[in-house]
């Protein structure tokens, strides 16, 4: 996969638990689990806008593209 997910190097720079941030954004740890280890296929606008809001970041500081 193209796309990296950055939400644990900017949970532990925040030193924020999984479990605060998923109860922030409104969704299940095991879904924030899924999205940190980048077995997530998509992922809406609303979660997104979220976590940016949860983590005060932009979501290129989330989403990482690399060429393969």
């Amino acid at each position: 996969m193209a796309i990296i997910i950055n939400l644990d190097i900017l949970l532990a720079k925040r030193k924020m638990q999984v479990q605060e941030l998923a109860a922030a954004v409104g969704i299940t740890t095991q879904n924030i689990s899924i999205l940190k280890t980048g077995k997530a296929k998509a992922i809406r606008f609303s979660t997104l806008e979220a976590l940016c809001r949860a983590l005060d970041c932009q979501p290129g500081d989330i989403l990482e593209y690399v060429t393969e």
